[in-house]
């Protein structure tokens, strides 16, 4: 990820992976929670919204029987994906990932032990109809014992707007939220990067989105069908920072900002 920083041309997506995502992290945890809920390694995930459908590589890469499926209708992160992640696979573990240019809210999806909508991609739908009509559907296309695994992130630093920013080698990311409405929670977020020695390079991403609250999501996951919702919640390290390690819990904290999982068990 670092030599695409050092490139004269600013990498968007590299920076975009570098800043908010550890694809292999996340294999391994969604492997984790289904194997700890049901006692068996799961084969087959798909990845919602996937993008560059790195989870999906990094799925594949698990094991010879894990097979991934990303849906994405936008063509231009599909493509990165087979060009920066995709193509560093082994033959073997090529054959077992597909990357498809595909509506989640289309019929006859594809179906999986494990579903994932990450990066707080859901919040695109607005509507709780629509919301519910996708819950519904991923349950539909779940395998027996599946899980449907989603993140979303709140507090009060998020009610009105704010700058998170994060350094990084070679780099500095900012995540503006730029807008927020308290009457219908839509709110617009933006990433920026400022890379060493060069420009910013503002909006390289942005959001109009829905905040879901936990029990918004819970209520919708349970109203959708699903038999049991649990929610992972994310500790704190010393620095006052998350600490990236998620445990099932009853309660959460009075964090300034918090980020948790929801899974919805078929």
């Amino acid at each position: 990820m670092g030599s695409a920083l050092k490139k004269s041309s600013f990498d968007k997506y590299a920076a975009y992976g570098a800043a908010v995502q550890i694809p292999q992290n996340e294999a391994k945890f969604l492997n984790s929670l289904y194997k700890n809920a049901n006692g068996a390694e799961p084969t087959t995930l798909r990845e919602d919204f996937c993008g560059t459908f790195a989870i999906c590589c990094e799925w594949a890469k698990l094991g010879a029987s894990k097979q991934a499926f990303g849906l994405d209708i936008d063509p231009e992160p599909l493509a990165y994906g087979m060009k920066h992640y995709l193509a560093k696979l082994k033959p073997a573990q090529q054959r077992r990932v597909q990357a498809l240019e595909r509506d989640v809210l289309g019929c006859n999806l594809i179906r999986a032990d494990v579903v994932c909508a990450l990066n707080f991609s859901y919040f695109a739908f607005h509507a709780r109809s629509t919301l519910v009509d996708y819950f519904r559907s991923c349950r539909r296309s779940l395998n027996r014992n599946g899980l449907f695994v989603v993140d979303t992130f709140g507090g009060p630093q998020h009610g009105e707007p704010s700058v998170d920013t994060k350094r990084l080698p070679g780099m500095t990311y900012y995540f503006e939220q730029e807008h927020f409405d308290p009457i219908n929670n839509r709110t617009r977020f933006s990433i920026h990067f400022k890379p060493k020695a060069a420009r910013r390079r503002k909006r390289a991403f942005t959001y109009d989105w829905r905040m879901w609250s936990i029990p918004e999501i819970r209520d919708a996951m349970l109203d959708a069908g699903f038999s049991s919702v649990d929610v992972y919640w994310e500790g704190t390290a010393r620095n006052g920072r998350g600490s990236g390690r998620f445990s099932k819990r009853d309660k959460g904290e009075p964090c300034q900002v918090w980020v948790a999982y929801v899974v919805g068990r078929k």
